[in-house]
Formats: C-alpha cells, structure tokens, sequence
C-alpha cells in the first residue's frame, strides 16, 4: 500500500472594513489559506468545497474548480498560498470544507479544512 498523501492546511483571517458596508449587512473577509505537502510525493489540489455559515446559522456551499483560478501542484515540502474572500450578512460566521486533490498516481483523496471563524476583532488596536 502506498503512503497516504501528508497534507497541512493553515488558515488565517481578517475582516475588512474597508470594503464592508455594516448599515447594509454586507461584511467582507479575506483569508489566507497556506497548503503545505509534508509528503514523499507531489499532490495536485483539483477542487474545493466550503460550507459558509452567518452569524444566524444561514449556510452557503460553494464547491469548484481549483481555488483562485489555479489548481497548483505542490511539491514534497513546498507549500501553496492564496489569499480569497467571502461577504457575510452578519458580523461573524464561520467557514469549514474540503480539498480535493490528487496523489503522484492520479488518485483522489480529500484534505479536510477544519472550522475556522470570519469575525470582526473585538479588541481595540
């Protein structure tokens, strides 16, 4: 049996006034997501799926190709960055969901993104 692929993924977020408009419930996040392979072998991520839940539990999937336009193949010990966004109607939620990637061999096997929270900081600068 092969080795299973070793696949890290770290997460980052940041709300952004700047482009949020609160007195009409729109709150905008970047996150910035590190994909690093820890494996023997390359990995190519293929797909994405998140699930985006608001402040008032309203979830939104979102699943495609790739993610920001790219479906990077990651070397043994390198990693892939990339920064993207989403738009919620409250000031907080969470966003939690799945890579799907393929092994040197072509197979499939998915990378799990654990929740992590889109919030505004609650502490003053």
């Amino acid at each position: 049996m092969a080795d299973t692929p070793k696949v890290c993924v770290q997460v980052q977020s940041a709300y952004i006034a700047s482009h949020s408009a609160p007195e009409e419930a729109r709150y905008v996040f970047a996150y910035t997501i590190t994909i690093r392979n820890l494996g023997r072998t390359p990995v190519q991520l293929i797909g994405r799926y998140w699930l985006i839940t608001n402040g008032n539990g309203h979830e939104t999937e979102v699943q495609g190709e790739g993610v920001v336009g790219e479906q990077p193949h990651i070397e043994p010990g390198e990693e892939f960055q990339y920064t993207s966004g989403a738009v919620l109607e409250t000031p907080m939620g969470t966003m939690q969901g799945h890579y799907e990637m393929l092994d040197a061999s072509g197979e499939p096997f998915t990378v799990d993104i654990p929740v992590f929270r889109l919030a505004i900081a609650t502490h003053i600068h």
